[in-house]
């Protein structure tokens, strides 16, 4: 049996509120839900050991800390055997910029989501950083006039 065929409704309640208000006190989740405490915290451990629950954390405002612009980057690469797509992510993965980065079945091998101040700073970074990670053979940018819809 999968994970999901095990989560009853309570359990996709109590993940509901979580992922909207993570730091909600127990007894206002137990509360929310339709349980007691103890059973509620019960199933916050099992959805924790379990990997479904794999953190929590603070969700900051980028346009705050001034990162407002937000560029999607497709990627091509020139070799796409395992050890070049193993050493792109290794890459990739130190690059702050790039808020996200997914494998592509397409047109393109990789989409990157990039965060940057403004345009001057995305240039450096597609330029110096994407650009010079092993393997890209071609890059195309799209800018983002508005998010309409993101997590948090």
């Amino acid at each position: 049996m999968t994970e999901i065929a095990r989560l009853d409704r309570f359990d996709r309640d109590i993940l509901d509120i979580l992922s909207r208000e993570g730091r909600i006190a127990v007894t206002d989740l137990a509360r929310r839900i339709g349980l007691s405490k103890s059973p509620t915290q019960a199933r916050l451990k099992r959805l924790e050991q379990s990997g479904v629950i794999t953190g929590y954390r603070a969700m900051v405002d980028p346009v705050r800390l001034g990162r407002d612009h937000v560029a999607f980057v497709e990627v091509k690469l020139s070799d796409t055997r395992e050890a070049a797509l193993e050493a792109f992510n290794a890459g990739v993965r130190a690059i702050a910029e790039v808020e996200e980065c997914h494998m592509i079945a397409g047109a393109f091998d990789y989409l990157l989501k990039v965060r940057t101040s403004d345009m001057a700073a995305y240039r450096r970074v597609l330029g110096e950083r994407i650009s010079a990670l092993p393997h890209v053979a071609h890059s195309s940018t799209f800018v983002s006039m508005q998010a309409v819809k993101e997590p948090g």
